[in-house]
């Protein structure tokens, strides 16, 4: 059987889950994930679970607060003009608290995301920019398809 090694191309079904138990991803009862080790795609604290997992393993993993994606940052939690939303969205549109809203890098070759937490009268908008999970305990189960 294949281990799971730095820069392994992966199959895998996973789950991560925050101290509440609810999944924040879950793909066991949909198609599974394909990864790259290494690319990004999974936080580093994760990827480092995986190393020395065999082809066709399951595991468990509970990571203490902080660790799967970091601790929150209060200065990621910014107020937003609407002037600029209006840049970058279609003049009408609207949030409400919850929604995760998908912004451009500045350089235009990625994007970023952010939770809605409040709406101003005059348009402007709190966005959490923190991953939902930072500072919170994360279950990482993982499933082991296939290792190239």
């Amino acid at each position: 059987m294949t281990l799971v090694q730095p820069g392994s191309f992966l199959t895998l079904h996973y789950r991560l889950s925050g101290p509440d138990g609810v999944a924040f991803i879950d793909t066991f009862a949909a198609q599974p994930a394909t990864l790259s080790l290494g690319a990004g795609e999974l936080s580093p604290a994760l990827e480092e679970r995986l190393i020395g997992l065999r082809e066709g393993e399951r595991a468990v993993f509970d990571l203490p607060a902080g660790v799967a994606f970091g601790e929150r940052q209060p200065q990621m939690v910014q107020w937003v003009a609407r002037k600029l939303l209006d840049e970058l969205a279609t003049p009408d549109q609207r949030w409400t608290v919850g929604d995760v809203v998908q912004f451009p890098t500045p350089d235009g070759t990625g994007t970023y995301a952010g939770t809605v937490r409040d709406v101003r009268e005059d348009g402007a908008v709190l966005f959490d920019f923190n991953h939902p999970l930072a500072g919170q305990p994360v279950r990482f189960e993982v499933h082991i398809i296939g290792v190239l």
